[in-house]
């Protein structure tokens, strides 16, 4: 009888090797090295998929016939947006995002809208029993005759559902429970999660049917398994937002189809996921007037502009070492605004603990929030409140200076939907438009400046 050939794989990199070792040379991690069977059939590395004896052909690009096929509307605007306008056939998407964050309830009700509109669509989960999305379905509403629901992790299996039923759109929840027969190791293993990608992105394309992965997150909130997985798929989203708050902010950071960096707001309700129309007037609402330490602030999300309140607080110390915390921006973008205020405006906070928090729990990683960052700081700082009615926009510089951000036209236009008066923006955004009517623009070419027209001195 033949020995079987046995490798070890990294669990976080996915690196092989014919021997054990404590420490993965790829990424460096510690007792990530785990004894894998190897496969018995000859398969294509990364597909699952068995080598055929016929190649595909070349073809000039201009013979290639396009896709006739319109996207199909999920029923969910929000989640439309963030895809790029609709559901494209023949796409793989990946979705991840903390436990009990909504991933399921979403995607539960997008496959019943779509239902609705008389596309067969397939629900496979690995985690929970037909009956269990039973009791989900009943309080989300999501009943539907076209909607078909399985529970199964073999991919065999699954791929017998999907030939009897030929589903417009199947769901696979999650990726990491379902298992390749023929690879010889643990669902969720690095392993099983290439070859059943890898198989499912096939069937997605040679069927030009839309398929939907669910992905786990580890705890650095990173999606688990190997990072080509993120590569293989034609859509990446990330479901934010934190399980005790009931706002969900649905982020698309990869998207073959459509923008990136594109959202989506959701409020949790007990119905299920409801779309936020106004995702401004959201994140304003609550809050505080007169208070010191506040500003707003209007940032680009994909396509739209949302405004955004930063809150700070800056207190005397009693350590050595200051605090320097940060939620929702960049910690060291943080640090550097607080350098500029010491060095070129003489604030002494060296003895000072600083804390920034973006209200609605939304990140924001673009420099243009960066004036409203500083204004929050100073504010809180001199304990001086700023005007319930300003809102900042601005790039700030090393040397102090406010430079300029792209599409102002949008920003200012959405501060004055909200009931804004006044908009702090660098003098140079200021040439070549007509602000909407009732904004007062004020162009600044310094911090200094920005600090005297918001906190008056």
């Amino acid at each position: 009888m033949a020995k079987k050939k046995t490798k070890f794989v990294c669990q976080e990199c996915g690196y092989e090797s014919a021997k054990w070792m404590g420490r993965c040379p790829g990424c460096g991690t510690w007792n990530a090295m785990v004894e894998e069977m190897d496969s018995k059939a000859a398969i294509i590395p990364g597909t699952g998929l068995k080598i055929r004896d016929k190649h595909e052909k070349a073809t000039p690009i201009t013979q290639v016939e396009k896709l006739d096929q319109p996207r199909s509307d999920t029923g969910i605007n929000e989640l439309n947006r963030v895809l790029g306008g609709g559901l494209v056939p023949g796409s793989f998407i990946l979705v991840g995002g903390d436990p009990g964050i909504g991933k399921s309830t979403l995607l539960l009700q997008a496959s019943h809208e779509l239902a609705k509109r008389g596309l067969p669509i397939l629900y496979v989960s690995g985690e929970e029993s037909t009956e269990q999305i039973r009791i989900r379905a009943d309080r989300l509403g999501a009943l539907s005759e076209n909607l078909l629901v399985a529970s199964e992790t073999n991919l065999t299996a699954i791929e017998s559902l999907m030939d009897e039923n030929k589903p417009k759109l199947m769901v696979v929840d999650s990726i990491q429970t379902v298992f390749h027969p023929e690879v010889m190791s643990a669902p969720g293993s690095v392993a099983q999660v290439r070859e059943c990608t890898g198989t499912l992105m096939r069937w997605a394309k040679d069927r030009g049917m839309a398929i939907i992965i669910v992905g786990h997150v580890t705890k650095a909130g990173a999606i688990a398994g190997p990072r080509m997985l993120e590569h293989m798929v034609d859509c990446v989203l990330y479901f934010e937002g934190e399980r005790h708050h009931t706002y969900r902010v649905l982020r698309a950071v990869k998207n073959r189809f459509g923008s990136t960096n594109e959202i989506g707001v959701f409020e949790m309700k007990e119905s299920g996921l409801a779309e936020v129309d106004n995702p401004s007037e959201m994140f304003l609402s609550g809050r505080p007037v007169g208070a010191p330490g506040t500003a707003v602030a209007a940032s680009i999300e994909g396509t739209r502009p949302v405004l955004i309140e930063l809150q700070a607080l800056v207190a005397p110390t009693s350590f050595a070492t200051p605090k320097r915390m940060a939620t929702g921006v960049d910690h060291n973008r943080v640090t550097m605004i607080m350098a500029v205020l010491e060095k070129r405006l003489g604030f002494f906070l060296q003895n000072q603990d600083a804390y920034i928090n973006v209200v609605g729990g939304v990140r924001l990683d673009e420099p243009a929030v960066d004036l409203a960052m500083a204004i929050s700081l100073a504010s809180s700082f001199r304990d001086v409140s700023t005007s319930a009615h300003d809102l900042f926009i601005g790039e700030v510089g090393l040397t102090g200076e406010v430079r300029g951000v792209s599409r102002i036209e949008q920003r200012v236009a959405e501060a004055a939907n909200m009931g804004f008066r006044r908009v702090v923006i660098p003098e140079k955004n200021r040439r070549g438009w007509t602000p909407p009517e009732g904004v007062e623009l004020i162009g600044v070419h310094t911090l200094e400046e920005a600090l005297r027209v918001a906190l008056g001195g």
